[in-house]
């Protein structure tokens, strides 16, 4: 069975820094932003707020939704973030949840 990949969004708040990631284990990547050892940039500017991850098949698919977002204007982010988040929540405790009993995201 392939292995489901994940591409999520973080900031360190509404309309602010954004960083778009992708990994297979969204659960410990995000902890490891949350403590600071995620990525350089992350840890630079703050970015500990989930506030957009989607669910992919495969990491193929998710890396290539990854280098696409990457590419997408930010307005178009901001756009994608208030669509599916339009309060800025940290999804990260929903994701562990969802995760971890076994489920998808929606």
């Amino acid at each position: 069975m392939a292995t489901r990949g994940y591409v999520y969004i973080l900031t360190n708040k509404p309309n602010g820094t954004l960083y778009v990631g992708v990994t297979s284990d969204p659960i410990e990547r995000i902890r490891r932003h949350k403590e600071g050892r995620g990525s350089q940039f992350a840890a630079q500017y703050n970015l500990t707020r989930l506030v957009h991850i989607e669910e992919h098949d495969t990491m193929p698919a998710a890396l290539r939704r990854e280098k696409r977002l990457k590419r997408w204007r930010r307005e178009w982010k901001l756009s994608l973030i208030r669509e599916h988040n339009p309060t800025w929540e940290d999804r990260y405790e929903e994701v562990c949840r969802l995760l971890a009993g076994g489920g998808r995201l929606p």
